[in-house]
C-alpha cells in the first residue's frame, strides 16, 4: 500500500476524554472549534495561515465576541479535521488509501488552496493521489470504497470517477503486462477457456481482477464494470466469470435468508443489477445455465418481478439441456401446494421446444420431419434434455401433492424421439407408484401409458416383471415382450399357433379386466377383431426383434427396489407366475408352443422363464350354457 507522510513535527495533538483535544504547547489555546460534538482546543495563527474557511469563521466569532465557532459538515468528520489541523501546525501526517479521499474532502471544504498558501494540503494530496493511488490497482479499489460515505464531495471532486477509471484501465490491460498483486482463489471455480489460457500464458490468467472487484458496493460495482465493459477489450466468458464471482459473494444460498423482508428489497437490487450487467449476447456460451437458474430461483423467491425473470428464461432455454436436476429443484411460493415450482420447469421446457423447432405435442415444425430430426444437430441436446426430465421426474414424483395431470403433462413435453430409452421414466412412474398408493386404476392406467415397455432394458424389465405396483395389463406386456425378445426367431417360425395362443392370453386377461370394469362403473370394450390381434402380434414381433438387435438399455434402475436376481433365466416372482398359471388353465401357450399337453420340437417360449404346467385344458362349455358372453380386448 503506498503512503504519503506530510510535516516534521512530532505529533503534540493530546485527548482529554473522548471529546477535548489539545495541543501541548506553552502558549495556551485562544480558539475552540466544536466538530461534531468534539471539541479542539487550538491557536488561531497556524489556521489562519492555512484555511480560508477558519479565516472567515475565526474573524466572524472576533467581532461577535466570541472564541468558539462551529463545524458541523465538514467530509469525514472529526478525523478528517484532526489531520488537516496537524498540517497546519506542521506535524507528521500519514496519508494512505484508506484516508486520503476523506483527506481531500475535508481540505477541499476548510479551503486550504494554492491561493491561500503555496504547496497547500490539497496541492500535496493531489500530487499523492496521481502518483501513488492511482497507480496502484488495489489502492484504487480501497480509495473508490471511501468515497460512498463522502458523497457529494468525492462526485463533485471527480473523484469516484477518477477511481472507476485508474481500476478500468488496469483490468482491461494485457494479462502479460500485469505486474501487481491482485487477489485469486478461484482456481477450481473458473471455466476451460480461463485454465487452458492460465496454461499458455504460464502467468497471470484473464479473469485475474475478478475477486478483488467482488469487495464494492452494488452500485459501485456496476459503474466500474460498465467502464470494464465499455472498452471492449473483456471477452464475454471473463464477464460472466465476474458476475458469477459476485453473486456468490453477495447472493445467499439459503432460502430462508433470501426471503427475509430485512434483506429483501438490497437482494432486489442486487439480482437487477447482475442480470443489468449480463452481456447482451445471450447465447454467449462462457456463462453456465447453473448460474442462470441461480439468479432464477433468487428472483421467484424474492419476487423480483416479471421482467427479470423473463430475461432470466430467455437465457435459459438455450442450455436448458446443461443443466442439472438440482438446478431446477425451485421452490415453490404460496398458492402452490407442490414443494417445487413445476409449472415454472414445465415453461422453461415448452420454450426450450419452441426453441429448437418442436411443437409441444412432439410435432416437428419448419417442415422438419423424423428422419430430419435424428440427423439434425440438436438432437443429442433434445435427448440430454429428455433424459434431465426423466430424473426430474423422479426426483419430484415423491411428493404428496403432485397431481397425476402435472406429472403426465411434464412427461409428455418432450417429443418421443427424444426419448430413446424408458428406464428413467419407469424410475419416475415407480417412484410416484409407490408414494402414492391410493390412486385408482384408470389413473394408475394413465401413468402407466407413457411407458413403452419395448424400450425398456433387460434390468428394468426384469424389476418391472415383479412391480406389485404396476397394473395387471403392463406386466403381461412386459413378460410378452420379454418372451419375444428371448425367443426371438422362434417365435416367428410360427405365426398361426402364436396368433390363437395371444387371442387366449389376451381373452384370459380381458376376463380379468372386465370385472374391474364393471366395479368401476365403466362398460367393457368391444372384442376386437381376429384380425386385430394378428396385427398386434405380428407389430409386436416387429419390435421384439427391432430392440433385440439394439437394445442399449443396460442400466438397472436407479431409484427403484433392488432386484432379487440379474439373470434374465431365474424364477418369476409369484404374481408373474400366478399370471401365466391363469394364462395356461384355457390351453393358452405363449408363440413357440406345441399342442396343449406336450412340447413341440422347440422350447414353450425359448425362455427358461415360461411356467410349466402338465394341467390339461379343461373342456370348453357351449355357448349356450355359458352364463356371460366372453369378450375379447387387446391391451
Amino acid at each position: 500500500m503506498k503512503f504519503m507522510k506530510l510535516g516534521s513535527k512530532p505529533d503534540a495533538f493530546q485527548t482529554d476524554g473522548s471529546d477535548a483535544r489539545y495541543v501541548l504547547s506553552d502558549l495556551p489555546s485562544d480558539i475552540v472549534i466544536d466538530v461534531n460534538g468534539a471539541r479542539f482546543y487550538l491557536h488561531k495563527f497556524p489556521l489562519l495561515s492555512k484555511s480560508s474557511l477558519l479565516q472567515r469563521l475565526i474573524i466572524e466569532a472576533s467581532q461577535n465576541g466570541t472564541d468558539e465557532i462551529v463545524i458541523q459538515d465538514i467530509p469525514g468528520g472529526v478525523k478528517t479535521f484532526e489531520i488537516c489541523a496537524k498540517f497546519c501546525y506542521g506535524m507528521v501526517v500519514t496519508l494512505n488509501a484508506y484516508n486520503v479521499v476523506a483527506a481531500r474532502c475535508a481540505a477541499e471544504y476548510l479551503g486550504m488552496t494554492e491561493d491561500v498558501e503555496k504547496s497547500n494540503l490539497i496541492f500535496k494530496m493531489e500530487v499523492f493521489l496521481n502518483s501513488g493511488i492511482f497507480r496502484s490497482w488495489k489502492d484504487s479499489i480501497i480509495a473508490l470504497q471511501t468515497t460512498d460515505a463522502l458523497l457529494p464531495w468525492s462526485e463533485e471532486l471527480k473523484l469516484v470517477g477518477r477511481c472507476i477509471d485508474s481500476i478500468a484501465t488496469k483490468a482491461t490491460v494485457n494479462p502479460s503486462n500485469v505486474m501487481w498483486s491482485y487477489t485469486y482463489n478461484r482456481k477450481s471455480a473458473s471455466s476451460d477457456e480461463i485454465v487452458e489460457a492460465r496454461k499458455s500464458s504460464q502467468a497471470v490468467p484473464k479473469d485475474w481482477w475478478v475477486e478483488d472487484l467482488c469487495e464494492l458496493d452494488v452500485d459501485l460495482y456496476r459503474r466500474v464494470m460498465v467502464a470494464v465493459k465499455s472498452r471492449g477489450r473483456i471477452p464475454s466468458d471473463v464477464v460472466g466469470e465476474a458476475l458469477k464471482a459476485y453473486a456468490a459473494r453477495w447472493l445467499p444460498e439459503c432460502c430462508d435468508t433470501l426471503v427475509d423482508d430485512v434483506y429483501s428489497e438490497s437482494y432486489r437490487h442486487l439480482l437487477e443489477t447482475i442480470v443489468w450487467l449480463l452481456p447482451s449476447d445471450k447465447g454467449s456460451s462462457g456463462i453456465s445455465c447453473r448460474f442462470f437458474l441461480k439468479l432464477l430461483k433468487a428472483t421467484v423467491l424474492i419476487g423480483a418481478g416479471e421482467l427479470l425473470k423473463e430475461e432470466l428464461m430467455d437465457r435459459i432455454v438455450l442450455q436448458l439441456h446443461k443443466a442439472s436436476v438440482h438446478d431446477l429443484l425451485i421452490p415453490s411460493k404460496p398458492p402452490a401446494q407442490t414443494i417445487y415450482d413445476i409449472q415454472l420447469v414445465q415453461t422453461l421446457i415448452t420454450r426450450y421446444m419452441r426453441h429448437a423447432g418442436v411443437a409441444e405435442d412432439g410435432i416437428f415444425l419448419n417442415n422438419l420431419d423424423q428422419v430430419m430430426f435424428e440427423t439434425n444437430v440438436d438432437n443429442e441436446s433434445l435427448v440430454a434434455l429428455c433424459k434431465l426430465v426423466d430424473r426430474y421426474l423422479a426426483e419430484i414424483a415423491s411428493d404428496p401433492n403432485l397431481s397425476v395431470s402435472s406429472f403426465v403433462d411434464l412427461a409428455t413435453s418432450m417429443p418421443e424421439s427424444a426419448r430413446t430409452a424408458h428406464d428413467g421414466l419407469y424410475t419416475a412412474i415407480d417412484v410416484f407408484l409407490k408414494l402414492h398408493p391410493g390412486l385408482p386404476k384408470t389413473e394408475k392406467r394413465k401413468i402407466c401409458s407413457l411407458m413403452d415397455v419395448k424400450k425398456l432394458s433387460k434390468g428394468a424389465c426384469i424389476h418391472a416383471a415383479q412391480n406389485d405396483r404396476l397394473p395387471l395389463r403392463v406386466v403381461v406386456q412386459v413378460l410378452f415382450f420379454e418372451q419375444l425378445r428371448a425367443a426371438g426367431a422362434a417365435s416367428a417360425a410360427a405365426p398361426g399357433g402364436a396368433n390363437g395362443s395371444m387371442a387366449r392370453c389376451m381373452a384370459r386377461l380381458a376376463e380379468e379386466e372386465e370385472d374391474d370394469d364393471w366395479k368401476d362403473g365403466r362398460a367393457p370394450q368391444e372384442p376386437p377383431t381376429p384380425g386385430a390381434l394378428k396385427k398386434q402380434l405380428g407389430s409386436l414381433k416387429l419390435a421384439a426383434a427391432d430392440h433385440g438387435a439394439g437394445d442399449d438399455g443396460r442400466r438397472l434402475v436407479a431409484r427403484s427396489s433392488s432386484v432379487a436376481n440379474q439373470s434374465s433365466r431365474l424364477s418369476l416372482s409369484s404374481r408373474s407366475r400366478r399370471i401365466f398359471d391363469k394364462l395356461w388353465v384355457g390351453g393358452a401357450r405363449l408363440p413357440g408352443e406345441g399342442p396343449a399337453g406336450g412340447k413341440g420340437s422347440s422350447d414353450t417360449s425359448g425362455s427358461s422363464q415360461s411356467p410349466r404346467s402338465s394341467a390339461k385344458p379343461p373342456e370348453s362349455k357351449s355357448s349356450s350354457s355359458s352364463s356371460r358372453n366372453r369378450r375379447y380386448s387387446v391391451s
